[in-house]
């Protein structure tokens, strides 16, 4: 029998707007998180040369994937920084920013679930949602404030 590989997050990810057998306890409300890649000058160049040809470009390809997974890891971070524990309604968008650069943006809704079975309890201090901008901080370290 073969087992569910484990998630690739560490919360739930979902695209639905609830989760069967579980009940939302606490909404904290939209969560994102956006990436930006530069598509380098040589893979450009293959790139074209291919598309003659036809068929995937697998650079292009690499480099989506791994944007869409750094775009979904900071929405996560920034749910996280809130107190839940699932993203629900999780979207993603995606730009062409100047004809080089790739935006991708993973949004969705920050809850809390439980169980359905569960009886009902308070949100915990401990899940008490941070300010947006404190969430955003923890989702983006690197960035500097002006």
């Amino acid at each position: 029998m073969n087992q569910p590989a484990p998630p690739q997050f560490p919360i739930l990810i979902s695209t639905m707007n609830d989760v069967p057998g579980c009940r939302i306890t606490h909404v904290f409300g939209e969560v994102f998180g956006i990436t930006v890649r530069s598509r380098a000058f040589g893979v450009n160049f293959v790139a074209g040369l291919k598309s003659l040809g036809g068929g995937e470009i697998t650079q292009y390809t690499k480099m989506l994937t791994d944007s869409r997974n750094e775009a979904v890891g900071r929405m996560a971070q920034m749910a996280m920084g809130y107190g839940a524990n699932a993203v629900l309604a999780m979207r993603f968008d995606c730009n062409e920013i100047a004809q080089t650069m790739s935006e991708i943006a993973a949004y969705g809704t920050a809850v809390y679930v439980v169980p359905a079975d569960q009886p009902q309890q308070p949100v915990q201090p401990a899940m008490q949602a941070q300010s947006p901008m404190q969430a955003q901080q923890q989702a983006y370290p690197q960035q500097q404030q002006h």
